[in-house]
């Protein structure tokens, strides 16, 4: 999709289509009121006649005449203005998107960064338009016979209120993030039997091939037993596919700067091991590897954004299967860090092998850690498919992540992490014990991690509830990489 911005005015501007808004009640959009002048009146009639209402989402339509501006217009609802949030604006942005993609258009103009929304300005609006647009034309067709019709719709063009540099940055953001999004619902709805962790470590390459600002190491199996990394080989010792650690640099800022660290759980698949899962719903954790997902989605956005900050990409990527080989409850192994863990249940496996990849990291002396992980399912019952769970060492770092996804509706929402929690872990015979029972099942599960995060500034993003859809929508969301985009792009100079 081609984006591009414009100032002309709109009566000037040439597209087959034009967007625009039509609230439920009270004053029309300028852009809206200009267009109903423009085609005498026919807007304020369809409303007037009912054929329109502009609940929040509703969609309309209209072919005009030839000698127009445009070929038609199509109206999208906003709901009452005064009480349009960043969720209604996505909707609103994603109807209006999903109904063009319907349609014969092959251009776009959007008059939607007009419609005020509270406390955002005009760049965050370009931004979240183009954002959620390539989100909304997203499809996953890589492994069906018959490949759907190509999509006619290939230029949007975002309307707005004059020349600004802050509008184009704004424009090229939305756009980063939102193919950074789309490369990560890529990975994760490639079936498990494609997608292991030596095919991970390819792709990574891949990307490096493709953008000059990134470069690859990968760490194989002997490479990590040398680490001491015994805890990560715990979980890819029942499976044929050995483990990865995939590190990707992206080096935008000064040479000495510390950089931010993003960790991914990337569990190409997750059967529980010995402690096996039940059959219903299994084939939902090929999207266990959903935060190393959006950790390749956010280096691609970096990459293709360009910012000045300097970030590592850390990918531990196993998969965990049972036989002969594989890990049993009650065996002992000793971490990276040196700390002992008594593994009780082998489908707690995220923890195992984030804990090595979290003492690794000390090695870049980072300004921060985040990791990203589908790690419980106790997140789900906590905060559904609503938010992620952010937990931290540093309670400005976790208020700031909260902040960023208030900002940008890829919420999170802070956890504790008090000390009365960690003797859930208490062993008889290891240092820790890798399960804490099922009273606070997420919190105990990153106090395991903090055990493992001393000497930096460290917060756990739980996105077991937001990482994907089940049911008839089934598939990976590209969360969190807004958020992580703007954490980064928060440290840029």
């Amino acid at each position: 999709m081609k984006y591009a911005l414009n100032t002309q005015g709109l009566i000037d501007s040439k597209a087959d289509c034009l967007v625009i808004a039509i609230p439920e009640d009270g004053e029309w959009p300028t852009s809206s009121a200009a267009a109903d002048q423009q085609i005498d009146g026919q807007l304020k009639k369809l409303v007037k006649n009912g054929d329109f209402n502009g609940s929040l989402g509703n969609t309309f339509m209209l072919p005009l005449a030839d000698g127009m501006p445009w070929e038609r217009i199509l109206l999208v609802g906003t709901g009452k203005l005064k009480e349009l949030t960043v969720g209604g604006y996505r909707k609103l942005v994603a109807a209006a998107v999903g109904r063009l993609t319907d349609s014969a258009c092959k251009h776009a103009l959007l008059t939607l960064a007009e419609i005020p929304v509270l406390d955002r300005d005009e760049a965050w609006r370009v931004t979240l338009v183009t954002r959620v647009a390539e989100e909304t034309i997203y499809r996953f067709s890589d492994y069906k016979s018959k490949k759907p019709a190509k999509q006619r719709l290939t230029q949007i063009t975002v309307d707005v209120s004059g020349s600004d540099k802050r509008l184009e940055q704004a424009l090229k953001a939305g756009e980063a993030i939102g193919h950074g999004m789309n490369i990560t619902r890529d990975l994760g709805n490639t079936p498990p039997n494609i997608c292991h962790p030596e095919w991970l470590a390819r792709q990574a390459k891949d990307l490096a091939k493709k953008q000059s600002t990134l470069k690859v190491e990968t760490l194989g199996e002997k490479d990590m037993k040398e680490l001491g990394m015994n805890a990560a080989l715990a979980v890819s010792a029942g499976s044929k596919q050995p483990a990865r650690l995939i590190v990707i640099h992206y080096q935008g800022g000064k040479k000495g700067d510390q950089p931010h660290v993003l960790v991914g759980k990337g569990i190409t698949f997750d059967t529980g091991g010995i402690s096996l899962k039940p059959g219903e719903g299994m084939d939902e954790m090929k999207y266990d590897m959903c935060g190393a997902a959006s950790v390749f989605g956010t280096m691609a956005a970096l990459a293709e954004l360009k910012p000045k900050v300097n970030v590592i990409g850390v990918i531990i990527a196993a998969e965990n299967m049972p036989d002969g080989e594989a890990t049993r409850p009650g065996d002992i192994v000793t971490t990276m860090s040196g700390q002992t863990v008594e593994i009780l249940n082998t489908d707690a496996e995220g923890r195992l092998v984030l804990c090595d990849a979290l003492t690794y990291v000390e090695r870049f002396k980072p300004a921060s850690v985040l990791d990203i992980a589908t790690l419980t399912g106790a997140c789900i019952i906590a905060l559904g498919n609503q938010a992620s769970a952010v937990m931290s060492n540093n309670d400005a770092l976790a208020q700031k992540l909260v902040a960023l996804g208030e900002q940008n509706g890829d919420r999170t929402w802070q956890l504790p992490l008090w000390d009365e929690y960690q003797r859930q872990l208490d062993s008889n015979f290891a240092d820790m014990q890798n399960i804490g029972g099922r009273p606070a099942g997420s919190i105990t599960a990153a106090c395991f991690l903090s055990r493992f995060t001393k000497t930096y500034t460290w917060a756990h993003l739980d996105i077991a509830g937001v990482a994907w859809l089940s049911g008839k929508e089934k598939g990976a969301t590209g969360r969190p990489v807004p958020l992580l985009m703007d954490y980064v792009l928060s440290h840029a100079s």
